[in-house]
C-alpha cells in the first residue's frame, strides 16, 4: 500500500493579506485524509513545520522577510527529502506559494520531476519588477534560479528547475513587467485565453507530454487558478479561472498518466471563503489527482 504524507506549511509571510497560514486546518477539516484513505492509501500526516509567527517580526516591507521565508522552506526541503528517502508520497499543505521554494526544491533532490504550476498568476516576478515586494508572487522565477540569493539558494545550491521542466497552465493576471520575463523564460504557458479556445483536456495532454523527457510530475496546485466564483476562499482572486469540471479533469488526466509523485496545495484563505468550501474543492481535486474515478 503506497503512503501518503501530509506536511503542514503555515507560511504567511510572502505576502500581506493574512489568512493563508489557516489553510492547512482547512483542509484537514475538509476530510483531505479521508478523502485519500478511501481510496486505498495510507495516510500519515507529519503535523505542521514550525513557522515564524508575524506578529512576532519586525514590521517590515514584505521582500525583507525572506530570511524567515528561508528558514520555513529550509524545513520543508528537509521534511519533503526525509518523506521522499522513505519512499512516501509528500502532499504539502500551505500556507502561500513561497512554500514551493522549499517543496520542489526537495522533490528534484535526488532526481529531477517535471512540474505542472497551476495558477492564476505567474509568480514569476523579481524584486526589480515587483509592483507590492511580495514573494508569493516569486517563488517560480526563484525556482529557476532568479532573485533573492538565500531563496535560490535553499536547500542546495542554484536553480532547482530548468525551464523545460515546468508548465504553467490557467494564468491570466501578470503584472507588466513579468509579462516580459516570462516571455522569455522558456517555460511553457498555457493561459486561460488558450484552456478557453482548446479545451482543458488537450492542453493537459499536452503538458504531460512536454514533460515526458522527465519520469514523474510534482503537482503546484494554487487555488487561485479556479474562478472565485467555484473557489472564493484565495487571497488574490482572479476572475475567469477554472471551472469545478475543467479542474478536476485536469487531476483526472494526469492521475492516468500514472506520473503524480507529490503535490502543493497552496494559498487557501479560510478568512475569505464561504462554509469552507474552497478547502473542501482543493480536497476534492487532491483526491482526483491520486486516482478518485468517477466510475
Amino acid at each position: 500500500m503506497n503512503t501518503i504524507e501530509i506536511i503542514g506549511i503555515p507560511l504567511d509571510l510572502g505576502q500581506t493579506r493574512r489568512g493563508v497560514d489557516m489553510g492547512p486546518s482547512a483542509l484537514r477539516y475538509a476530510g483531505l485524509a479521508a478523502k485519500l484513505e478511501a481510496l486505498d492509501y495510507n495516510v500519515e500526516d507529519f503535523g505542521n513545520i514550525s513557522v515564524p509567527v508575524r506578529e512576532h517580526l519586525p514590521p517590515v516591507l514584505p521582500v525583507e522577510y525572506s530570511p524567515y521565508i528561508k528558514q520555513v522552506c529550509s524545513r520543508a526541503y528537509e521534511a519533503g527529502v526525509a518523506s521522499l528517502q522513505k519512499e512516501r508520497i509528500p502532499v504539502f499543505l500551505g500556507g502561500d506559494h513561497s512554500i514551493s521554494i522549499g517543496t520542489i526544491g526537495a522533490v528534484t533532490y535526488e532526481k529531477k520531476a517535471g512540474v505542472i504550476w497551476f495558477d492564476g498568476h505567474g509568480d514569476f516576478n523579481i524584486p526589480q519588477t515587483s509592483p507590492n515586494g511580495n514573494i508569493h508572487g516569486m517563488p517560480l522565477s526563484i525556482l529557476l534560479g532568479y532573485g533573492i540569493d538565500e531563496l535560490v539558494n535553499n536547500g542546495r545550491r542554484g536553480a532547482k528547475l530548468d525551464a523545460s521542466e515546468v508548465v504553467l497552465a490557467g494564468v491570466r493576471d501578470l503584472d507588466y513587467d513579468e509579462r516580459e520575463l516570462l516571455k522569455k523564460s522558456g517555460i511553457r504557458i498555457y493561459t486561460m485565453r488558450e484552456i478557453d479556445e482548446r479545451g482543458i483536456a488537450p492542453v493537459i495532454r499536452e503538458s504531460i507530454e512536454h514533460l515526458s523527457h522527465l519520469d514523474r510530475i510534482h503537482v503546484s496546485l494554487d487555488m487561485d487558478v479556479m474562478d472565485p466564483q467555484a473557489a472564493p476562499g484565495v487571497g488574490t482572486p482572479a476572475t475567469g479561472g477554472l471551472t469545478y469540471r475543467e479542474a478536476h479533469l485536469a487531476m483526472e488526466i494526469i492521475a492516468d498518466s500514472g506520473l503524480a509523485c507529490s503535490m502543493d496545495i497552496v494559498e487557501i484563505n479560510p478568512i475569505l471563503d464561504n462554509s469552507n468550501s474552497t478547502a473542501l474543492m482543493a480536497a476534492g481535486l487532491a483526491a482526483s489527482l491520486w486516482g478518485k474515478k468517477i466510475l
